[in-house]
């Protein structure tokens, strides 16, 4: 299942950008993907939008905070994408959307996401609804196991991989994936700053 959603996002995020494959896996999306808009929330504010970081440029990731392999190494991937930009870094934001609202509170996913970068990374949560929005409005596919009664907190949570950029006036315009090399990530920042 876990490599289906893999595909799923794979193919959703780049087949309808009509992109041919090169050695970079980053593709232009600028005009296929929608722009940025969400309503969901961070520790610091119950309704935190897009217009919280307006005039920033975006990296919206999507996980969770128990995410064993794939969320900690992409968001410390983005945390070294941050050091390279030096005081550029200011005008960038990391978004970390959690696909998992069951156990991830606002208050943990802040905490989680301040072990990569305590300046400019945020952790976003919601209800199972406005997290359902969100990844509907970006493509993202996610599947959260039923809970087993003995252990409601024990369950597997499989999602797409993708870092999404969105330029200052919130335009998407490239799709990157998780596993691309942190200087062509920068270079790509570089170019929407």
């Amino acid at each position: 299942m876990k490599r289906f959603l893999l595909g799923l996002s794979l193919v959703a995020g780049l087949g309808f950008a009509q992109v041919g494959w090169s050695a970079s896996q980053i593709h232009t999306v600028r005009g296929f993907m929608p722009d940025l808009k969400f309503d969901l929330v961070s520790a610091h504010k119950d309704s935190f939008t897009e217009k919280d970081v307006s005039d920033k440029v975006v990296l919206m990731f999507f996980g969770y905070a128990s995410c064993p392999d794939i969320c900690p190494t992409t968001m410390a991937q983005l945390a070294e994408v941050m050091e390279q930009l030096g005081d550029e870094a200011s005008k960038v934001r990391i978004l970390f959307v959690s696909v998992d609202p069951y156990r991830d509170s606002a208050d943990l996913l802040q905490d989680y996401v301040e072990i990569f970068d305590d300046r400019y990374a945020i952790g976003l949560t919601g209800s199972p609804k406005q997290i359902a929005q969100v990844a509907r409005r970006y493509r993202v596919a996610y599947q959260v196991e039923k809970p087993q009664a003995d252990n409601p907190n024990a369950y597997e949570v499989a999602h797409s991989r993708g870092v999404y950029f969105f330029d200052a006036k919130g335009k998407a315009r490239y799709l990157a994936s998780d596993s691309e090399a942190v200087e062509a990530l920068v270079e790509k920042v570089k170019d929407l700053l």
